[in-house]
């Protein structure tokens, strides 16, 4: 653990471009009250950015990623077997699009968790 901790601080004092830019407008609640956290060791894994409460992982991807895809997509799978909903954007699109990219994280992460116990699908339409 301690491992994944320092690792996580050595990634929060060397932010990409894209990492600072997004961390901006997630910092201190700033997005619609939501709490996030910069390079967060979840499981074996450090995140780059979580809101907990929402169960939200954002995950921002260089050109590197382009062909580690099937390492990409493990580590996802296993980010989401915690419970947790991994977004990933291209640093592109972060540094071209920022509005977008914010407004896909507010759209997944407000939303409302599906019922525990739902209508059948044809009571649904009555309800």
């Amino acid at each position: 653990m301690a491992s994944r901790v320092r690792m996580a601080r050595r990634l929060r004092r060397n932010q990409t471009d894209a990492e600072r830019t997004l961390w901006f407008r997630l910092r201190d609640r700033r997005l619609n009250g939501l709490k996030f956290r910069r390079q967060m060791p979840i499981g074996s894994y450090v995140v780059d950015f979580c809101c907990e409460s929402a169960r939200v992982i954002i995950e921002l991807d260089g050109g590197q990623h382009a062909v580690q895809a099937q390492q990409d997509a493990a580590r996802s799978a296993a980010l989401e077997a915690f419970g947790y909903v991994v977004l990933r954007f291209w640093n592109n699109d972060v540094l071209s699009n920022l509005d977008g990219v914010i407004d896909t994280i507010v759209a997944t992460a407000i939303q409302e968790p599906p019922h525990p116990n739902p209508l059948p699908a044809g009571e649904r339409e009555h309800a």
